[in-house]
């Protein structure tokens, strides 16, 4: 496809838009390298690809694949047997833990299609669709990833326990700044009126004291800064020269116990390398395909089918760039009576737009992308699509107007054949009307010839003509209201258009004596085929309206049609299941009498029976059929009264009726009508209005019946108040893990997944602290430093068991 066509119908700026609705840098990148494919089974595939998409946001939601950042360079270092570093390998982390997101959200199952599932269940047994594979290549290596949050905790900070040696290292080093502390301190508090003032300072890496200048010489070590005063100079004291030279030999020490893990790390990841390799490019896919399918459902667009003998027809199309709130569908077809239209009506009428909309689609289609359109729409694959569109005078190459449009217009005649798609707009004007209708023709008719599809725009009278007198040529015309002297933008096909001057002229403030001398001066010819158009037109408004109200008729008799039926069908529905029930009790009724009858024709038989008791017999089956019979009125279900304040006291079981839950009362009423009442391991307020007494019996007899749902209420109740977030900036370590402590279990008892733990950065020490709370909990299943998005380094992701 050549290049210029795609700048020339602004098929860039949908690349954009796409590109735009991918997420990883791959993604994009393949977005941006995106044009019409080459043959229609790669169409296919790319359409299908983009439908299957879509399918999977309408039936699970939302698609996801950001975090699988570019790592392409750490792959390669990995294949020389170099090793990565922390922000290298917590990259590669990134990557796998998006994988098994992904892999995930593939394996999603929908119940029927009523509800969205967790995307953790199983797929439908059968299903598969042309992604299936790309879900199912996927290697999360989850084992892996975990293994490398556990040992690197940002880019810059590496986990303590993350090998025994660094831990053994580590615990040494704070060994000695300890004893380098004590032993400094020491001296500030022996020396202060020395020292410039009472702080410990680090230089070049070494623990120093600020000692003013006159007293160096009292303070004996060695200098290793002064400040920019002089007044000031910082002494290493000989006393702590011993433990600094330990704490430097530590760090070394402790540099080589991280290159160690690094190492180990990467060596792991090297054997990976093809996965990871694997996994970065399905993952890069997927976020480009469903990025069609995002783009797709914002344009609220349909997948074309594609024809193999190049035949268009467009269904309520609209122009992708335009307000969808304004635009107005059209409907094009083209390539099966006629490979030739022309459209013509008034400047600003949509003629160009038309002809940009469906060169527009052409090219969406063939790349794989859905188009604005209605269902049913098709498109023909043609291998070259060419534009003659818009104004490209050069002054530097001394082209006019109407020079530009013959240089384009060469180069098409060269190359079109068969295959093409030909759009050309206004056509030979800019030169003498006669010469440029006459030459207009003449290209048409070599366009024909080569068997191109050619759709072009122009204001000739003799195209219109040409059009209504040659097989395969079809007119075609923006409509315009005369009432209201303004275009409506829609494409009548079969039906030529006038380009009205007069009557835009005479709305437009015109002097309708210049306008009639105009019309005085027509040759007669021409106004008789332009009042044939304006018939025609007339004509065909009128049959539009026809149909449009024939078609609301229709679609209302349906849809009575379908109401009465559905109305039948509920009808006998319901009729049947009574006279089912009735059968049913009828049966049973008479089962019953029959056998309450055989009884009391057995003891009339036996002997020694007197009438008082045949008596009794009688008078039971008269009971028993009596029962059986309907009755005529239904009891009232007796309401339950809520609690008086006087009826309540501490330790009476009671029935809240907001939750549905039992609790024993704590306290008495205060004067406003409320008490506390344990709940559980809850002690919550309610009013006295809210309670229900009960007696011991009643309480279990309520206990019997619905567990469950007071239960579930109670949790429902409490997760209602839990944040999924809490903030422990500004607080002291004791504080924040006080507080990171209660909230756990709160987070816990209202079955919250994950929450998330606002540290901040800082020193680290507040993120140690709550890591630490976190690996002694017996709530936490696992936790991770937020990733780009979540807050980086300053949060912390926990994940309850």
């Amino acid at each position: 496809m050549n290049h210029k066509v795609l700048k020339t119908l602004e098929f860039d700026k949908i690349i954009a838009r796409l590109e735009e609705k991918c997420l990883t840098p791959l993604g994009k990148k393949e977005a941006r390298l995106l044009t019409p494919l080459a043959t229609v089974y790669d169409v296919r595939d790319a359409q299908q690809e983009t439908e299957d998409a879509l399918s999977r946001i309408y039936r699970y939601g939302s698609f996801s694949a950001s975090g699988a950042r570019d790592i392409r360079e750490s792959l390669a270092r990995l294949r020389v047997q170099a090793s990565l570093s922390m922000p290298e390998l917590l990259s590669v982390a990134m990557l796998l833990r998006t994988a098994e997101r992904v892999k995930a959200y593939g394996n999603a199952a929908n119940d029927n299609g009523s509800r969205k599932k967790a995307v953790s269940e199983a797929p439908e047994e059968g299903f598969r669709d042309s992604l299936t594979d790309y879900f199912n290549a996927l290697d999360p290596a989850s084992s892996f990833y975990r293994e490398i949050d556990r040992c690197i905790l940002s880019e810059e900070e590496m986990a303590d326990d993350a090998s025994s040696g660094l831990l053994s290292v580590r615990r040494r080093m704070k060994n000695a700044q300890s004893k380098v502390r004590d032993e400094l301190n020491r001296l500030v508090v022996s020396q202060g009126s020395w020292l410039q003032g009472h702080v410990i300072t680090m230089r070049n890496g070494r623990y120093c004291l600020p000692v003013k200048n006159e007293f160096r010489g009292q303070v004996p070590g060695m200098i290793h800064d002064e400040s920019s005063s002089g007044s000031t100079v910082f002494i290493e004291p000989l006393a702590v020269v011993k433990l600094n030279n330990e704490i430097r030999e530590l760090e070394i020490a402790e540099r080589k116990e991280i290159e160690a893990v690094l190492a180990n790390l990467s060596a792991e990841a090297a054997g990976r390398e093809d996965a990871l390799r694997t996994d970065l490019s399905i993952l890069s896919h997927l976020d480009f395909v469903f990025g069609k399918a995002a783009l797709a459902k914002e344009m609220n667009a349909v997948r074309p089918a594609f024809t193999d003998n190049h035949v268009l027809e467009l269904r309520q199309a609209r122009h992708p760039l335009l307000d969808p709130k304004t635009a107005v569908p059209i409907d094009v077809r083209l390539g099966e009576t006629f490979d030739t239209l022309i459209v013509t009506g008034p400047n600003t009428g949509g003629k160009t737009v038309s002809l940009k909309t469906v060169g527009l689609l052409t090219l969406m289609g063939q790349a794989g992308l859905h188009i604005p359109a209605s269902e049913g729409s098709k498109l023909g694959h043609f291998e070259e699509v060419y534009a003659d569109i818009g104004d490209e005078q050069s002054i530097e190459q001394s082209l006019s107007t109407f020079s530009s449009h013959m240089k384009n217009l060469t180069s098409i005649l060269r190359k079109a054949d068969e295959d093409s798609l030909v759009l050309l707009d206004e056509l030979c004007a800019g030169t003498d009307p006669e010469e440029g209708a006459n030459l207009a023709i003449a290209i048409l008719k070599a366009l024909r010839a080569r068997g191109a599809r050619s759709m072009a725009t122009t204001h000739y009278s003799e195209l219109k003509l040409f059009a209504l007198t040659t097989e395969g040529v079809e007119n075609a015309s923006c409509e315009f209201d005369i009432g209201t002297l303004s275009p409506t933008y829609k494409l009548l096909i079969g039906i030529p258009g006038k380009s009205n001057a007069f009557a835009i002229s005479r709305r437009l403030g015109l002097d309708p004596a210049i306008i009639e001398e105009a019309q005085r001066s027509m040759d007669q010819d021409s106004v008789a085929f332009e009042d044939v158009i304006r018939d025609l037109n007339d004509s065909k408004r009128k049959m539009d309206r026809e149909k449009s109200k024939i078609g609301q008729l229709k679609a209302e008799a349906n849809r009575l049609r379908e109401s009465l039926s559905a109305e039948e069908a509920k009808t006998e529905e319901k009729r049947q299941k009574i006279l089912a029930d009735a059968r049913r009790e009828a049966q049973d009724m008479l089962q019953k009498a029959k056998a309450q009858l055989d009884e009391t024709i057995r003891a009339m038989n036996r002997q020694g029976k007197d009438v008082r008791e045949l008596e009794q017999h009688r008078t039971k089956t008269r009971e028993m059929i009596q029962d059986t019979l309907p009755k005529d009125a239904v009891k009232e279900p007796v309401k339950k009264a809520s609690a008086e304040s006087k009826e309540l006291k501490p330790g009476d079981k009671v029935l809240v009726l907001p939750l549905g839950v039992q609790g024993i009362v704590s306290t008495a009423p205060d004067a406003r009508g409320e008490l506390y009442v344990q709940v559980g391991i809850l002690r919550s307020q309610f009013k006295v209005s809210d309670l229900e007494k009960l007696e011991d019996q009643n309480a279990k007899d309520s206990g019997k019946k619905a567990p469950r749902a007071s239960a579930s209420s109670g949790e429902f109740g409490k997760a209602a108040t839990i944040s999924p977030e809490i903030n422990l900036i500004g607080m002291n370590q004791d504080d924040a893990s006080a507080a990171l402590e209660k909230y756990l279990d709160d987070a816990y008892l209202s079955h919250l997944k994950t929450v998330r733990i606002v540290h901040g950065r800082g020193t680290g020490a507040l993120r140690n602290a709550v890591q630490r709370l976190l690996k002694q909990s017996v709530y936490i299943k696992s936790y991770r430093l937020g990733t780009i998005g979540e807050g980086d380094s300053g949060v912390t992701i926990a994940e309850f068991k």
